[in-house]
């Protein structure tokens, strides 16, 4: 074969591919350097024989390639010596579309809607509201299904356990109720004990015990509480923190997080109530924590896109999901050791590890109060909402700065992510709700139609519905 002399010939490159938790995919390949995205992505996938092909992102020294090595790249700085490390990141293989419109506007309560949440097969919708009652709705006729009440004050947060037969309500009384989503009836007595509101409630995660049984609570009277929902009794009282009590996580290995406007996080051995740890480091009060491990621990033994046609079969062997739970613990979380961020008054998120004192990175850039925080599923990112009207992107694994996402116009109270990671949704004091692309760090819609504040957002855990609830007393999808 004989080589034209005019046409230029093709510098090529050694590189590998390397998983971003540093496995090599397999020995380092000389590449053409104008190599596409989309033939990276299948050579990483011959490599690393998957039989789906697998969608992936790939990153040379932090910078992704969108189009091609050469345009990615420095082409002085590379020699012939160098091997590249091509990192790759798998994406989810499913997309979840954008939601784009309206579908309904639900009106019903009286007051504001001030908590909502899809039950974690995305059957039920709940909403807690000030008018002291709480409802469920059927989202198939997108209609009030049941109203529950009973509750003397607002309805503060709403909770579903992971098994989505019970929901649990607390209100500013200081009681929590626990309702049946098929009937809209009570079960049980009311869990008293409290002696302020409740700010945050955490079911027992699935993988520990698949009947449900215990839930926590966080109050404004410094106490966390541990209660029995089938004998209807508080377990444990958790004391220590000397502030109220703003949020409370039940972790994966038997872990209870607190975190409190003393500025401290705390976390505890939830069979017994021993304190583990004391986290320090905030200047101002800790407003909400998140765990890389909260989106497997909502959705217990299903992975409510993939796993969509298994949901609704038999639930009768409790031990089978209970296993299938496990195993989607363990994958987020290998060796038993949860990360988790916090978010605080003092502008300021903190990056830490279970099992370390010291915060990992304290993330800075906010202007402003930070609100809300929350891990993407695939827990590559975490999203945080700022009273300086952004939303802002971190990389999970170190804290690093992605990209600050603008155009809210008041304050963002509450963040939500869509099932695949690829898109956030940010509810604000403007009255509107935004979708952001992760991977063109835009706005992608626009959801007004609200006519106040917006207090609270959720996306189904499937990825088919948003819903939103706020000062104007209705709930929109």
């Amino acid at each position: 074969m004989e080589v034209d002399e005019n046409e230029p010939t093709t510098k090529t490159v050694q590189a590998r591919f390397v998983s971003d938790v540093g496995e090599e995919a397999g020995p380092p390949l000389a590449l053409p350097i104008n190599v596409t995205k989309e033939q990276l992505e299948l050579i990483c996938n011959a490599l690393l024989k998957n039989e789906k092909p697998t969608p992936y992102l790939f990153f040379v020294n932090d910078e992704e390639i969108k189009q091609s090595i050469d345009q990615t790249v420095d082409q002085k700085r590379l020699n012939a010596e160098d091997v590249l490390d091509i990192v790759y990141q798998p994406q989810a293989v499913f997309r979840v579309r954008a939601v784009s419109r309206c579908t309904s506007t639900m009106p019903g309560h009286a007051e504001a809607v001030v908590s909502l949440a899809f039950s974690p097969n995305s059957i039920h919708l709940a909403s807690g509201s000030g008018d002291k009652t709480l409802r469920l709705w059927d989202l198939n006729t997108e209609t009030p299904h049941y109203t529950c009440t009973g509750h003397r004050q607002w309805v503060m947060c709403v909770a579903w356990a992971p098994d989505s037969l019970k929901i649990a309500s607390a209100c500013k009384a200081g009681e929590i109720r626990i309702w049946s989503p098929d009937t809209g009836k009570q079960l049980g007595r009311p869990l008293v004990g409290h002696k302020k509101w409740i700010s945050c409630l955490s079911w027992e995660p699935y993988h520990r015990n698949a009947d449900c049984r215990f839930l926590a609570s966080a109050g404004n009277d410094n106490d966390a509480r541990i209660w029995d929902v089938v004998l209807g009794t508080c377990v444990k009282v958790i004391a220590g923190h000397t502030a109220p009590v703003t949020a409370v996580r039940w972790g994966g290995a038997g872990l209870l997080y607190t975190s409190s406007r003393d500025r401290t996080i705390k976390m505890w051995r939830a069979e017994d109530g021993v304190l583990c740890k004391t986290f320090t480091g905030h200047a101002h009060w800790v407003n909400n924590l998140a765990l890389n491990t909260d989106y497997v621990l909502r959705t217990g033994p299903f992975h409510p896109v993939m796993d969509k046609s298994v949901m609704h079969g038999d639930s009768t062997n409790k031990d089978a999901l209970k296993q299938m739970a496990l195993e989607r613990y363990e994958k987020v979380c290998p060796n038993g050791v949860e990360s988790f961020v916090s978010c605080s008054d003092d502008f300021t998120l903190y990056l830490w590890n279970a099992n370390q004192k010291q915060f990992i990175t304290r993330m800075t850039g906010h202007q402003n109060v930070v609100n809300d925080v929350k891990y993407s599923p695939d827990v590559k990112l975490i999203a945080s909402a700022s009273f300086d009207k952004s939303v802002r992107l971190w990389r999970a694994g170190d804290g690093a700065f992605i990209c600050a996402l603008r155009g809210h116009v008041q304050a963002v109270y509450t963040v939500a992510w869509s099932a695949d990671s690829r898109l956030v949704l940010s509810g604000s004091k403007d009255s509107t709700l935004k979708v952001w692309s992760v991977k063109e760090r835009k706005l992608v819609q626009e959801l007004p139609g609200h006519a106040d504040e917006v207090y609270g957002v959720d996306w189904a855990p499937d990825g088919s519905r948003v819903a939103s609830g706020g000062k104007d007393k209705v709930l929109k999808l």
